[in-house]
């Protein structure tokens, strides 16, 4: 069966929770150490069906780092339950800020807040494409309306399925519903 070619928005607890999820059952072999998912095999596709190529976040303390680090990487702090393999090949990307980041966050301390990076944004349709993504995740926070747009926008230029993971309406919308009909991308 084919890989599942995911990338993602966000690399914060969800994100994160997400990597050591699919890295953990990927070594589980045995059914009764299955608790947890409803589905092991879900039409052929199986946890180690999905692999991750892409990542986007904005924190300095993120971007530039390989995946398997950056999950780990402040201001996250998900509990850490499972060692991930290596992913030097993917690098998190600096996203697109527009509305990802509250004003009232300043006064949180730098542990519990996003410390934006000077790195400049890149091309996301382009890498999206170089890594031949399948699947992309919204994992930005919560209020980020225009962020969401951007990335649904560049996921249907690149022809990618686009999962929101946030409460920002877009699959739900007419006019987004349309567009992602027209071009054939889930």
């Amino acid at each position: 069966m084919k890989e599942i070619r995911v990338a993602f928005a966000g690399v914060g607890n969800c994100a994160g929770s997400l990597v050591q999820g699919v890295e953990f059952y990927r070594k589980k072999k045995n059914r009764a150490s299955l608790s947890g998912l409803m589905h092991y095999n879900l039409g052929g596709y199986l946890p180690g069906s999905i692999t991750f190529v892409a990542a986007f976040d904005i924190d300095k303390r993120k971007v530039g780092k390989p995946l398997h680090k950056a999950i780990f990487s402040k201001p996250n702090c998900t509990m850490a339950f499972q060692k991930v393999s290596p992913m030097d090949n993917v690098k998190v990307s600096m996203g697109h800020i527009l509305d990802g980041v509250s004003e009232h966050m300043d006064q949180y301390h730098e542990d519990r807040r996003f410390i934006i990076s000077d790195t400049r944004p890149v091309d996301v349709v382009k890498i999206l494409k170089q890594t031949q993504t399948d699947v992309f995740l919204n994992y930005l926070p919560v209020g980020s309306e225009k962020a969401t747009a951007f990335y649904a926008d560049a996921c249907l230029k690149a022809g990618v399925g686009f999962i929101n993971c946030v409460p920002v309406f877009i699959a739900s919308q007419k006019s987004w519903a349309d567009k992602f009909e027209i071009r054939g991308v889930p």
